[in-house]
């Protein structure tokens, strides 16, 4: 019955339990040593839908942990950026890039440099590295063993090949390290199977199976030619070059990964489905690179990437975001709707994440009405302050201000009701400012879809 439960609301609402406030910790951007400040909270499920809706007010996810900069009071404010899938056209850099790729994959040339420029590394706030842990009970005494872990099924195990280990422009570079020889577990016997984990490879391998058929099509996108008089698309200079033999062949594969959106299908949506995807690049049979993609209504938004170092010199982190660029371009031939690609946060103060503007037309989430401005009003504002409220009608306000706090939906003992509700029950309860700070964060809408907990 519990399980039953359960399964009605996450079919239903996204679950979200409050962290709070982080001030003074390290900003990796600028290395100041307590200069970052924001506002997080541990999401237990979300809808593709609210979780659209967060990353337009500003929201990031790392994990489970859904977090938002307190723009006026960090170090180095970051600005949610959005490029115009359709619209795009790739630079020289990119189109260096591309060659440089298709270089490699037809002749076998590797690039001298060492590094993929601009693209050093940005810090996300992470949940274990900034003291943020998990909840130590799952508040609503979920029984996991009927959830569904989503991970790569046997075929694609890459426990034998080259594992990627430098993340493109969600955390710190890390460096590989090599294990000391130990004993350990006899290599050459397989591992202890548990017949539940067993049952949930075999329905994975499934779902995969289905997923597979859905996107084979969708891999290397063909469009159309331009015409003599236009300039070649990024799907032409993807392909541009590569011959019917190269002598290395790039493949792609996708499945669902495990996170807190729960992956859903709509009339209107891609064939794909909504939700966190793997991404995966095969070289010649060795898996060199990994991206985490979330497939929203209105977005694909990459979340993260690991790249094996050895193949650094390729500009993968560069090369993947172009991929991906062309990935949603295709997904919204299926969606109307869909049209946009989300490069995570923009940080001017800092330098070398300046290199997410490149890809254009893009827009800037003004930090105060939540909405759209182009990169290019943007940046002279930015040149002179490093926060800056980017819309420029004073009289704009935000649409999804909130006014009704006694609306804001809460969980409290199993029993779904608005907070006002629940405020009688608790009389004397002391959280109204906690509640109201959160609910003016997330705004109306979603503080009236999006379930806050409460013990």
């Amino acid at each position: 019955m519990r399980h039953h439960w359960w399964l009605h609301i996450k079919e239903m609402y996204s679950i979200v339990e409050l962290k709070g406030v982080k001030f003074g910790y390290r900003c990796g951007y600028c290395g100041n040593a307590g200069g970052k400040a924001s506002y997080g909270m541990w999401s237990h499920t979300m809808t593709v839908q609210d979780y659209q809706d967060l990353i337009d007010r500003g929201w990031r996810r790392s994990g489970k942990y859904v977090y938002k900069p307190l723009m006026n009071k960090t170090c180095c404010p970051q600005y949610t950026i959005r490029c115009h899938a359709l619209s795009f056209h790739p630079s020289k850099t990119h189109k260096k890039t591309l060659k440089k790729v298709n270089r490699f994959l037809s002749k076998g040339e590797m690039p001298v440099e060492k590094h993929d420029e601009g693209r050093e590394g940005e810090p996300m706030d992470s949940v274990h590295e900034e003291g943020v842990q998990p909840p130590p009970q799952d508040p609503l005494k979920i029984d996991h063993s009927d959830v569904q872990d989503i991970s790569p099924s046997p075929d694609t195990d890459t426990a034998n090949s080259a594992a990627p280990t430098t993340p493109r422009d969600d955390a710190e570079k890390t460096t590989a390290v090599t294990p000391k020889p130990g004993k350990g577990a006899d290599p050459n016997r397989p591992l202890c199977r548990k017949a539940k984990d067993l049952r949930k490879e075999r329905r994975l391998q499934k779902e995969q199976q289905k997923q597979q058929e859905a996107v084979s099509s969708s891999v290397n996108p063909s469009p159309a030619k331009s015409s003599s008089n236009q300039p070649k698309s990024l799907e032409e200079f993807i392909t541009e070059s590569l011959p019917n033999d190269p002598l290395h062949r790039l493949e792609f594969k996708r499945f669902l990964c495990d996170s807190p959106l729960e992956a859903e299908t709509a009339p209107d949506g891609p064939d794909v489905g909504y939700g966190s995807f793997h991404q995966q690049y095969w070289l010649d049979g060795r898996i060199v690179a990994v991206g985490v993609l979330d497939i929203l209504p209105f977005c694909v938004s990459s979340v993260y990437l690991y790249y094996h170092p050895d193949f650094s010199s390729l500009s993968l982190g560069t090369y993947s975001a172009l991929r991906e660029i062309a990935f949603t371009r295709q997904l919204q031939q299926q969606s109307p709707k869909l049209s946009y690609y989300y490069l995570g946060f923009y940080v001017h103060s800092c330098p070398k994440m300046r290199y997410k503007g490149q890809y254009r037309p893009s827009d800037l989430l003004c930090p105060e009405t939540y909405t759209w401005v182009p990169i290019e009003r943007c940046i002279p504002r930015l040149d002179i302050s490093a926060y800056s409220r980017l819309n420029e009608n004073a009289r704009a306000g935000d649409a999804h201000a909130l006014k009704k706090l006694g609306r804001v939906l809460v969980l409290h003992r199993r029993t779904v009701m608005p907070y006002a509700a629940y405020a009688r029950k608790r009389k004397g309860s002391n959280d109204e400012k906690e509640v109201e700070q959160y609910a003016s964060l997330v705004g109306q809408t979603c503080a009236e879809r999006i379930l806050l907990y409460r013990a």
